[in-house]
């Protein structure tokens, strides 16, 4: 009957402990394809406001890279429209009194 004091025989009877396997790497797939990010445009009701948030689903099948002219492109739209709400009203035929 083998010691549970004598330590020769209890490593004997024991197993020894495995290291843990090192998981295998994923073969390289490369970067992710583009993917729409689901988000909802409301419509605002005008036409020109409208076709530039539309504009912004083109960004959904463009890598990161293509991005940056998308967001441009709407971002000078939004701002042309906001510098046109800025414009002097032309005047009517009611401003003209003799």
């Amino acid at each position: 009957m083998p010691d549970a004091g004598n330590p020769a025989e209890n490593s004997a009877a024991t197993p020894a402990a495995t290291p843990a396997p090192t998981p295998t790497p994923a073969p390289d797939q490369g970067p992710a394809a583009p993917a729409p990010l689901g988000v909802a445009r409301t419509p605002t009701g005008d036409a020109g406001i409208d076709g530039l948030l539309q504009r912004l689903a083109d960004a959904d099948h463009l890598p990161a890279e293509g991005h940056l002219e998308v967001y441009e492109d709407v971002h000078r739209g939004l701002r042309d429209a906001l510098t046109a709400l800025d414009a002097r009203p032309p005047s009517s035929s009611y401003d003209h009194r003799s």
